[in-house]
């Protein structure tokens, strides 16, 4: 019974011919497209969401830069005379003018400081990691707290002219916000104290792929401080500085909070920006298609000069 019953088993346990055993047809590459379909289909609400706030409403405020709408009712389309408006007013020049020397001169001192600071935070110093944690601290600041802070040091009865009265230099002390020769260069120290720490976090991730080899062979060869610093570690870390330069700028031409928080654009326009002008005419004045003309004019400009700036400090192959 045992050998008779053996060989209904055996065929049993055999797969029947003609039959697919489940997944046998599906192959890897229908696999990898179905996953590659399931991925898009999970990105989908992410890409939906950033076109309509990005793309959709840049379009739209981009289309009412052209008419004369006032944020309420009806509007015309008006052409180009928002933007002739725009250059034909001296408050709005100045902004603009105010606007590139913030954002330069912001972009300027707070690398230098940044690189340098990275420099010497580099080497092998038992407090390396709680300093940076002090220079990076002002960047997860909120801009806002911070800019109210330093307004109390630069107000005229604050600590900053208490320590010129104390050290005997009470005659350089002045009303530095109220002071329209004054008041830019005091925004403009906020926004470099607020630009390093992130200037050189960028700028030590450079350093970290610096070859030590290399700076200990230039060392042996002869070459000093300066000489290694400039033709090895300065085009090692040309990519750390494209990434420093390029944030740096945009940030600097959209600056908005320390102005309002400092200045609100005075004394008498001398700190107004492009930014501060597109609130005041939008929200302010009611000229919603005045300000979002000015918003694409500052588009434009963070556009040129971002470019432009990715073209001068890209890599070149051959370094």
């Amino acid at each position: 019974m045992t050998a008779t019953m053996q060989p209904q088993m055996e065929a049993a346990k055999a797969p029947r011919r003609g039959r697919r055993a489940p997944g046998a047809g599906v192959t890897t590459r229908s696999r990898g497209r179905g996953l590659e379909f399931g991925h898009w289909w999970w990105a989908l609400p992410g890409i939906a969401l950033v076109f309509a706030i990005h793309y959709v409403a840049t379009g739209v405020g981009g289309f009412f830069a052209f008419t004369n709408w006032t944020g309420i009712g009806a509007f015309k389309v008006t052409g180009w005379v928002n933007f002739e408006a725009i250059f034909k007013d001296p408050t709005k020049v100045g902004a603009l003018s105010n606007t590139l020397f913030l954002a330069f001169g912001s972009v300027l001192l707070g690398n230098i400081a940044g690189l340098v600071i990275a420099l010497g935070l580099n080497r092998v110093i038992k407090t390396r990691y709680v300093l940076r944690t002090l220079f990076f601290m002002p960047v997860v600041l909120s801009p806002l707290a911070t800019a109210y802070i330093w307004k109390y040091i630069f107000d005229f009865d604050g600590p900053l002219n208490a320590f010129l009265t104390a050290i005997g230099a009470g005659d350089q002390a002045k009303p530095w916000l109220a002071d329209p020769q004054w008041a830019i260069w005091t925004v403009l120290v906020v926004l470099v104290w607020s630009s390093t720490g992130f200037a050189m976090v960028i700028f030590m991730a450079g350093l970290a792929g610096v070859p030590v080899e290399v700076e200990e062979a230039a060392a042996i060869d002869g070459a000093n401080l300066w000489q290694r610093f400039r033709n090895v570690t300065l085009p090692a870390i040309r990519p750390a500085v494209a990434i420093a330069t390029t944030l740096g700028i945009v940030q600097g031409l959209r600056v908005f909070d320390p102005i309002m928080a400092l200045t609100g654009g005075g004394p008498a326009g001398a700190t107004e920006t492009l930014a501060t002008q597109v609130y005041k005419q939008a929200f302010a004045l009611g000229n919603f298609g005045g300000g979002a003309a000015l918003a694409l004019v500052l588009a434009a400009i963070i556009l040129f000069f971002a470019v432009i700036q990715q073209r001068l400090t890209r890599s070149n192959p051959e370094d």
